[in-house]
């Protein structure tokens, strides 16, 4: 079974790379993003648990991202693996993640790939992307520019944690999207 974790700050590509891994090695991605996305639109319990929150302007608790993730994993049981893109972002989620792999699947995560790209790459990529998204967060680089900071800082802390097990790798994000898929790759053939 192949769990990677995949890194990133916006900007980074992951989204576009997390595609071409999920095709290669036939392994879903889970965006906590999307996990989101659909339990509000489908307005389940718990996507009324984190509208609750969110309308108050609070951040969603770690249990209640990890619950969603939970039930995800539990109706699509059949797999060969994850990609996590977005989850973990804290030690707290990192360590669940952890023990729900060990025990539903008797497995861990098996390498954790973060993109690094310079800021000013970053920047110029999201309001190039701001120009088509649409996305409001993608025009206003100081937005843009907190954003990127507020991954560093939670990432940080994150990073320990898989580093401390010797799964932490970081792949240079800038190159065409071939050369980084490449890079990729690499890295995870190492630990198949």
């Amino acid at each position: 079974m192949l769990n990677i974790v995949l890194f990133g700050p916006p900007g980074s590509g992951k989204g576009t790379q997390a595609k071409f891994l999920e095709e290669k090695y036939q392994t879903p991605q889970i965006s906590t993003g999307d996990l989101f996305r659909y339990n509000l639109k489908n307005e389940t319990e718990l996507g009324a648990l984190v509208k609750s929150y969110m309308d108050k302007g609070h951040l969603v608790p770690d249990e209640v991202t990890t619950n969603m993730l939970i039930d995800h994993l539990d109706n699509n049981p059949n797999t060969n693996g994850y990609i996590f893109d977005g989850y973990p972002r804290t030690t707290a989620q990192a360590e669940a993640l952890d023990k729900i792999l060990a025990e539903k699947y008797d497995n861990e995560v098996s390498i954790t790939l973060a993109l690094v790209v310079d800021d000013e790459i970053l920047v110029e990529r999201l309001l190039d992307r701001g120009k088509t998204s649409g996305r409001a967060d993608d025009i206003d680089e100081k937005i843009i520019r907190d954003r990127i900071t507020e991954y560093y800082e939670k990432t940080a802390i994150v990073a320990e944690h898989y580093k401390k097990q010797g799964k932490w790798i970081e792949i240079d994000g800038v190159g065409s999207i071939d050369e980084i898929t490449e890079k990729l790759n690499t890295a995870i053939r190492e630990v198949l």
